[in-house]
């Protein structure tokens, strides 16, 4: 049965944080790879913006991983996204074949980003809803900080791209 956030323990939360970031960081680091293959200018740009991501939300996973270990030490956690019953942030592709085949257009590279730090902002902000612990809830809540500006970067690189007509 699959179980909603609020059920999660503290240690499950920090479990699926972790696994969240460092995904997401090897999925922008993927995106940076192949528009960095493209060879032109825009291309690039939008390549290192993935790159710096990427490295931001790595970041992000140390930050979260040194807090597991200070409160868990090497404890393992079973739990898995499908355990979970609500959307976890995820850079998701309608066709899978478009990344995989290089096909998939700047913008909605941009678009898919947009939409996985939005969802990451709604997982940080759901969970200091009810964790207790208050500096937990302070790390989620600058989490939550740090994934709308997120956003907010995202944003931006969409609004500065010239309406394009498809291709990457």
């Amino acid at each position: 049965m699959k179980r909603e956030f609020a059920s999660l323990t503290s240690q499950e939360v920090l479990h699926v944080a972790i696994f969240m970031e460092e995904r997401n960081a090897q999925i922008y680091e993927n995106f940076a790879q192949m528009f960095a293959e493209f060879r032109d200018t825009e291309s690039r740009q939008i390549a290192a913006s993935f790159q710096e991501m990427a490295t931001e939300e790595r970041g992000h996973g140390t930050v979260l991983q040194d807090r597991y270990t200070e409160r868990y030490g090497n404890r393992a956690c079973a739990l898995t996204d499908q355990d979970i019953a609500e959307v976890i942030e995820v850079p998701q592709l309608e066709d899978g074949e478009m990344f995989i085949l290089g096909k998939i257009s700047r913008q909605k590279a941009l678009e898919v980003a947009l939409v996985a730090e939005q969802g990451a902002r709604r997982f940080y902000t759901s969970v200091t809803e009810f964790t207790q612990d208050p500096q937990l809830r302070a790390l989620y809540t600058e989490m939550a900080e740090f994934e709308q500006d997120h956003a907010r970067f995202f944003e931006q690189k969409l609004t500065q791209m010239k309406p394009a007509a498809g291709g990457g």
